[in-house]
Order: structure tokens, then sequence, then C-alpha cells
């Protein structure tokens, strides 16, 4: 009889402790998973900010599409064109 209570006091010791040890290993686990979700979360939310950054400059070229300084611009740079009378000075460096 002393033998099975000693017998199940040990059981129950090593049940005990293979719990405690499962769940100091689940929580490990979801710390590790908890860690790289915050990485990830910090990477989307910079490619937001570009985003929204990116964003509000093709809103403010919007407003201003059909501006007469805007068209000029466009017109100098991607188009080459410029005033009548108007000097044009080419850098030889480029």
């Amino acid at each position: 009889m002393k033998k099975n209570k000693k017998m199940e006091k040990i059981i129950k010791k090593i049940v005990f402790i293979t719990f405690l040890i499962y769940i100091a290993y689940i929580f490990i686990n979801q710390q590790q998973t908890l860690n790289s979700y915050k990485v990830s979360q910090k990477y989307y939310e910079e490619q937001l900010n570009k985003e929204l950054a990116y964003q509000e400059t093709l809103n403010n070229t919007k407003s201003n599409i059909n501006s007469k300084e805007y068209i000029e611009k466009v017109a100098r740079e991607k188009l080459d064109m410029y005033l009548p009378n108007e000097r044009v000075y080419i850098d030889s460096g480029n």
C-alpha cells in the first residue's frame, strides 16, 4: 500500500512537471509569434506611411493640374517645349 501511494505521488509530480514544461513551451512559442507579428506590423506601417505620402503628392498634383504654372512645367520638363524668345541654356556636362 505504501508503495502504491509513493508511486501515485511520483506520477502526480511527473504529470505536474510535464504540464508546467508544456505551458512554458506554449508561452515561449506564442511570445516568438507575437514578436514576429510586431516586426511585420512595423514594416506594414512604414509602407502605409510611404503610400499615404505618395497619395498626398498625387492629390497636390491633381489639384494643380490645370494651373498655368504646372502646364508650363510639364511642357518644359517632359516635352522640351519653351516660350517664344526664351533663352535655353544646355549644360554640356550632362
